[in-house]
């Protein structure tokens, strides 16, 4: 077969009638089709494994099996669209034709550019689903989900059938799991796996914007910057820890998800924007709404499905498997051999409770290979916050930096970066402690 011929739409006519069979033979052949007939639709199965049609055209009234019965076997998921026509057709028939899942439905003496139309247009559509599928397969092997999302426990591997599911789909997910369970991952998997993947992948952490600009942030203002919405136009928004969401701007940020319209601070009129949802947080919304301070039909706007991803002591039989994949990937990183993992390493994985989860196991897998590079360590040194350090420091302020940095760090991993609630924790003001953060060189990025 050669080139030319392959792009050619390929189509089998099912008829019983020799004369049909040769005229719709005739016209789609002048049509540049590549034409296959049959005289009946038990032979059906047989041809479309070997010629592959982008559309089958069959008569109804048939006999052995007619095409309604023919319309009925092929259930198979990349099945062709299937067309209909019959001299006794009437509008019941034509009702339950397409319920049973026909492309379209035609009586003869049909209008020959009528039926040609409709058939290009089932095979452009049934060429775009193939296409699809396989953008999507080659995709899944590009992003390499199973090492992205890498384990074998039963809830991963969930998972990661719920992301690629999802990924086809452009319904709005939230993403529920504890801190460090890696819901950006998940959120960019889906954008990577969805046919937005051209488009940008927009993350915002509404926790870290402060009050005062979040809708500067997120809407844009006429004489500043895009906004977030704006940004995120062709591609996905990821809201992570959407509860933060000021009760003021949800109102607005509801009516841009329901309308893909907005409107940017002091603008003159709205900005259209076409972007899908993916939001996230720790903690389920059902408190903050019943609360008042968190809208509930926005809630429902964005939870059309939820995902909860598994905290990593409920997947214990993932643990080592993630480890030694993190310490693999910093050997390599740091250009030494991966350090061993004895069987006292492997007490103290499976005996940690990991409130930080697969984030905090990754920080474990590098400093255990940068101790590695001085020749010592092990995982219980570790998972110690200061297990490889030696330095002490040598003045009172410098001291006081430490501790201050320490404290800090770990109010805001406790807090999941919700600042209001890590400056409430620490009494001390929002603007203080913003200060303090750029003093002491802390990022919050790294911490969460």
């Amino acid at each position: 077969m050669t080139a030319q011929t392959a792009d050619r739409f390929r189509i089998l006519v099912v008829d019983d009638d020799r004369e049909m069979r040769d005229s719709l033979e005739h016209l789609l052949d002048a049509a540049g089709w590549q034409v296959e007939t049959l005289p009946s639709a038990q032979q059906v199965e047989s041809r479309i494994a070997a010629l592959h049609p982008d559309v089958v055209l069959t008569d109804v009234r048939m006999p052995g099996m007619d095409g309604m019965a023919l319309l009925r076997s092929l259930t198979e998921r990349d099945a062709p669209p299937v067309l209909l026509i019959s001299a006794h057709g009437d509008i019941p028939m034509a009702v339950e034709a397409m319920r049973q899942g026909a492309y379209s439905f035609m009586e003869k003496p049909f209008e020959p550019r009528r039926l040609l139309t409709a058939l290009r247009h089932a095979a452009e559509q049934h060429r775009l689903a193939q296409n699809a599928a396989r953008l999507r397969d080659r995709l899944a092997s590009l992003s390499d989900l199973d090492r992205v999302m890498l384990g074998d426990s039963k809830p991963i591997r969930d998972l990661r059938e719920d992301v690629l599911d999802l990924s086809g789909t452009e319904v709005s997910v939230m993403l529920l799991g504890e801190t460090g369970t890696g819901k950006e991952l998940v959120a960019r998997s889906l954008h990577d796996l969805s046919t937005r993947s051209a488009g940008p992948f927009i993350p915002v952490n509404c926790a870290t914007i402060p009050v005062e600009h979040f809708e500067t942030a997120m809407f844009g203002a006429a004489d500043g910057a895009r906004g977030m919405l704006a940004s995120a136009d062709g591609g996905t928004l990821f809201l992570d820890e959407i509860g933060a969401c000021p009760p003021a701007a949800q109102a607005k940020l509801l009516r841009a998800i329901e309308t893909r319209e907005f409107m940017a601070l002091g603008a003159s009129g709205p900005t259209r924007s076409d972007f899908r949802i993916v939001s996230a947080s720790n903690e389920r919304l059902d408190t903050a709404v019943a609360s008042g301070k968190f809208r509930e039909d926005l809630l429902f706007r964005l939870n059309t499905v939820v995902l909860t991803l598994p905290a990593l002591r409920d997947r214990r039989d993932d643990i080592p498997l993630l480890y030694v994949h993190f310490v693999e990937q910093y050997a390599a990183l740091y250009e030494i051999s991966a350090p061993p993992t004895t069987s006292e390493d492997l007490a103290a994985l499976l005996s940690h409770v990991w409130p930080g989860n697969v984030r905090e196991l990754r920080h474990v897998a590098e400093r255990r290979v940068l101790a590695a590079r001085r020749g010592r360590g092990s995982v219980a040194e570790a998972l110690a916050l200061d297990g490889d350090s030696t330095e002490v420091p040598e003045t009172l302020r410098e001291a006081v930096a430490a501790f201050e940095r320490q404290l800090v760090a770990k109010a805001i991993q406790t807090h999941g970066g919700r600042m209001d609630a890590v400056a409430e924790a620490l009494g001390i003001g929002r603007r203080t402690l913003n200060e303090k953060i750029v003093k002491l060189g802390l990022k919050k990025a790294d911490l969460l």
